[in-house]
């Protein structure tokens, strides 16, 4: 006889890593992160185009988030250029905001986002904190800290958000790269959702 006892039981379904309890399964997307380090950020710029056109070419333009980030001469990092998956939670709720911005601010707290582009909105706000959140909460500190050591050393990096079987392809596009560094995130897109969504 089954009492109310909830057991985990790990597999994995359709690419992706599953939590299942005999009461509720809950998917959990484990994807790569590649972090570029440049010492211009044209180069990032021109990197992630390519990353972009990696994905078009393979007809994964929605599997993947990417942000260009820049370091001012005060210090102060601005995320320049970004591209959301429309079918996670940027998309869905219309806020502009992916895994890969997500971990930007999660790495540096007071990046500018697109000029402040959100800042000023009560929602958007709401879903950068989500997004956030969770990115940091899909890694270890450890991972998270390695990251930020990591894009400390230049001007300029490429924040890459991918599903695993891309990241082979997706590291030889980040050709301009100083250096590049890879964790594995993992990533309860429905919890990101609800999260953003608010109460």
């Amino acid at each position: 006889m089954v009492t109310g006892e909830r057991v985990a039981l790990p597999g994995v379904i359709g690419g992706a890593r599953t939590r299942t309890t005999r009461a509720v399964a809950v998917a959990v997307d484990t994807l790569l992160v590649l972090v570029g380090v440049y010492d211009d950020v044209a180069d990032a710029e021109a990197d992630y185009e390519l990353v972009g056109d990696l994905h078009t070419e393979a007809g994964l333009i929605d599997a993947y988030d990417a942000a260009v980030i820049a370091r001012g001469d005060t210090g102060k990092t601005r995320i320049v250029k970004k591209h959301e998956t429309p079918t996670r939670v940027g998309g869905v709720l219309g806020g502009g905001v992916g895994l890969a911005t997500g971990l930007a601010v999660a790495l540096f707290p007071f990046a500018a986002v697109g000029g402040g582009l959100l800042a000023g909105t009560t929602a958007g706000g709401a879903i950068l904190g989500a997004v956030t959140g969770h990115a940091a909460a899909g890694m270890s500190r450890h991972d998270l800290k390695e990251l930020g050591e990591h894009l400390d050393a230049g001007t300029a990096g490429l924040i890459v958000v991918a599903v695993s079987d891309m990241g082979a392809k997706v590291e030889r596009s980040m050709k301009r790269a100083e250096k590049i560094e890879q964790k594995e995130l993992e990533a309860d897109v429905s919890a990101i959702e609800r999260d953003a969504a608010g109460p």
